[in-house]
Parts: structure tokens; sequence; C-alpha cells
């Protein structure tokens, strides 16, 4: 697919217009940083309390209390993994991709926060560790760990192919989340929401702007860890597209599993990440009855 043929003339300013250099949506120099050294002393003195292998196009569910840690490594061969994220205690806060991509860009790595979604916009987790840190971008723009896709589905597969796939991770990960809380299908598939695409290298085409994908530089061994700042339940899914260096949503990918372990027992108390502090009144119907109030 090529970019769509303009319709209209070329204004005589255009290149001025291009020319025009960006501004950041969101600056962060006010967000606070996390310590992360404060996370990862207590990282030291944590014990494995669970494990989840996640085999090849299925998910699984697994827990985290906060202050907890988890890793998700590559066990066998290169696999990419789709991420959702909820509050342990109410599945209505969860991972929002869109506003963890505005505050840290496409891709995540080491001192990266995962927010949650409105109204509580607060650091689910904190990445503490990521052996794949040295990729940075590469020469075609594509990084790793990317927060831009939003995990393969059966409704795009069909649209595309006229086929029907069942073990997409959308697929995947609302049968694991059904399982799990005992919710059915119907009601566990609203949950499912936009991922983390952990190991998976991804970026935009300059020339179409499409959103592409390549194999990824993942081996066995390398792992992501993740410290928890609320008390988490994670759903990961073993893409059927495998290292993603070709295809997905099809049984024709070499997949492979994915390990996740929990850790904790660090001591002491952890608080929870703290909730948005805006008081959801959204103010006056207008700004004219704004400034009316505030005469």
């Amino acid at each position: 697919m090529t970019r769509p043929t303009a319709l209209h003339p070329v204004p005589d300013d255009a290149e001025a217009r291009r020319a025009i250099p960006p501004v950041i949506c969101y600056p962060t120099e006010t967000l606070p940083d996390p310590d992360l050294q404060t996370r990862t002393t207590r990282r030291a003195h944590m014990h494995k309390i669970d494990e989840v292998i996640i085999p090849p196009r299925t998910a699984g569910c697994f827990e985290v209390p906060a202050g907890g840690v988890f890793r998700i490594a590559s066990i066998e061969g290169p696999q990419v993994g789709d991420l959702n994220l909820w509050n342990r205690h109410d599945l209505s806060e969860r991972f929002y991709s869109g506003k963890t991509r505005a505050l840290h860009g496409t891709h995540v790595t080491t001192g990266h926060r995962l927010w949650s979604s409105f109204p509580n916009l607060r650091p689910m987790a904190t990445i503490l560790s990521d052996t794949l840190d040295w990729y940075g971008i590469d020469a075609h723009g594509g990084s790793v760990h990317d927060v831009i896709g939003t995990r393969c589905d059966p409704y795009t597969h069909r649209l595309l192919s006229g086929e029907t796939y069942h073990y997409c991770c959308h697929s995947n990960l609302t049968r694991a989340l059904a399982g799990f809380t005992g919710l059915s299908r119907a009601e566990a598939e609203p949950l499912v929401h936009d991922v983390m695409n952990v190991f998976m290298c991804t970026g935009f085409t300059r020339d179409t702007g499409q959103y592409f994908m390549k194999a990824s530089p993942v081996r066995p061994g390398d792992h992501i860890e993740f410290f928890a700042e609320i008390d988490l339940l994670g759903a990961l899914s073993a893409c059927p597209g495998g290292d993603c260096s070709a295809t997905h949503s099809s049984d024709a990918a070499a997949c492979h599993p994915l390990l996740v372990e929990v850790f904790a027992g660090a001591p002491g108390h952890w608080e929870h990440a703290p909730r948005n502090g805006y008081d959801r009144s959204h103010g006056p119907v207008s700004r004219d009855q704004a400034a009316g109030n505030a005469a």
C-alpha cells in the first residue's frame, strides 16, 4: 500500500510549513522519576513465589503483589508476547498504552513506567531491568518493547483475509482472563486492552507511515523485569507470530513458550502508587460560565 495521492495543490509556502520544528506534546521534566535504587534494593531481597509457562499460541494469567516483581523471559527460542495488566481488585483499571506512549515514547525500557487508565492515571509497573536495552533504534527506525501495536486479533484477520483464526493474542488473552477469573468469555473480552508488545521489534515506515514488524532480537536467557506499583493481575500471550519476522495470526510461524516468574517477600510494606489527584469535576459547562464564576 502506498500513501494516497494528494488531491489538492501544493501551496507556495509548503516547505516553510513542513520546516516548522516539532514541539513535544507532553514534556516530562516535572514527571517524578521512579527511585530505581530503592526498587532494585528491594528486588535483591525477594524470592520466587510463582511461575507460569505460557505455551505457544496461548496465554496465561498471573498475580503480583504491590512491591513485588515479575519477570518475562525467553526460554527456548525467539518469541514475542502481548502483555495486559489490571488492578487485581478492580479490573476497570487497566494498562493505558496510549498515555504510556505519550509520556515515554513508542518503545519502553528500564526506568519507564506502565500507566493505568482514567480516572486513575497512575503507574502500574516500573521497568527495572531489560536485557535488550542495548538495541536502541535501528536503521529502519525499529526498536523493542512497543506500546503502539494493538494486539493481533481475529476481527482484523477476518477483515483482511476472510479467514477465521482463534489463536490471535486478543482471543488468547480473552480465554486466559475468563478462565482465571471465572468470567464468561463475553464478559472478559471487553476487559482485554491494547498491549505492551514484549520483545517485539517494530516501527513505522518513512514512506507510508505504516506500522511494521521485524525479527525480534530476543534470545533464550533474555528477560525484562517489572516492579509492581499496585496489586496486579497480568495476562501474557505467546504471539502466534513467533519472533514476528514474517507473519502473525496463523500457524505458519515457529513459536516458542515464554516464562513468567513472580518474586516477592522483601521486608517492609510497599505503599500502592496513589491515584491521580484530579477531582473529576470537569469544570463548568462553558468557559463563559467559568469567567462569570470567577468574577
